[in-house]
């Protein structure tokens, strides 16, 4: 039976590339690149929806690819999100599940001539995805984590966003933001009146999100505006530039790849 409660797919989930779409655009660059968004499917409060990181994730890729020659692929909807348990709606896989498909991902790609792949991670529980760019790298594959937290810092200023990225840990400014410029008709009302600020969260990985809030919110998504959404984009999509750069010149040493794609400080 038709219409009974789905909805379409929003612009820009899915990619509509053809192979000679990949293979034109690969033709113009010394390395192929693709860019794996990376989501999840987990609470965001009662105004944002359940897919909200891969709508984010999605979103930046887009931008990402309208802007570098890469190869966008569809995104990876169901992550790591054990921290939302006690909310329903939420689904997670293992780190370990994640860690593999991740690999089988990139290993398909290499047979397939793509020789980089970019993960664009929407939800910050992905931890393991720094795991999966560290060991890539050593075995001498070539792989990056995005945004890193200095590019994420660099849009905030940019956007005018105030929260700062500790406060805005989830469904926040940034996430609404994002949201009300990208997909509008997906953000329920009542974000304006849903801040909630909890900062020290030192004990989070023990007892959860439910520990620090009762709606599932903490950040100040009343501050959330589409033009802050539209910067903070723009901005990561400049930001992408230094990846691209490094992962597609061909006078960079392959060790220099290794060490420097997606490497963050420790």
């Amino acid at each position: 039976m038709s219409g009974s409660g789905t909805r379409s797919v929003p612009h820009g989930l899915l990619p509509s590339d053809t192979t000679l779409d990949v293979r034109s655009r690969a033709a113009g660059v010394p390395r192929q690149v693709a860019v794996l968004p990376v989501g999840s499917f987990e609470q965001h409060g009662p105004y944002l929806p359940l897919a909200t990181d891969t709508l984010v994730a999605c979103a930046i890729a887009r931008e990402i690819a309208d802007a570098y020659p890469v190869h966008l692929l569809p995104p990876v909807t169901v992550s790591c999100s054990h921290e939302h348990a006690g909310w329903p709606g939420t689904v997670s896989i293992s780190s370990v599940t994640l860690h593999a498909v991740i690999r089988d991902m990139a290993a398909s790609l290499r047979r397939s001539g793509v020789e980089a792949l970019v993960l664009v991670n929407g939800h910050g529980g992905n931890y393991v995805l720094g795991n999966v760019v560290q060991e890539s790298s050593a075995r001498g594959e070539s792989m990056a984590l995005f945004p890193a937290a200095e590019d994420w810092e660099e849009a905030r200023e940019r956007a005018g966003v105030r929260t700062s990225l500790l406060t805005d840990m989830h469904a926040g400014e940034i996430e609404t933001s994002i949201l009300l410029h990208t997909h509008p008709e997906m953000v329920r009302p009542g974000y304006e009146s849903a801040d909630f600020i909890a900062d020290d969260r030192r004990r989070l990985l023990t007892v959860g999100m439910s520990a620090y809030t009762d709606s599932g919110v903490i950040g100040r998504p009343s501050l959330g505006a589409a033009e802050k959404g539209k910067e903070l984009l723009a901005a990561l999509t400049d930001s992408f530039g230094a990846y691209f750069e490094l992962l597609t010149s061909a006078s960079v040493p392959a060790e220099g790849v290794r060490r420097a794609a997606g490497s963050d400080p420790e």
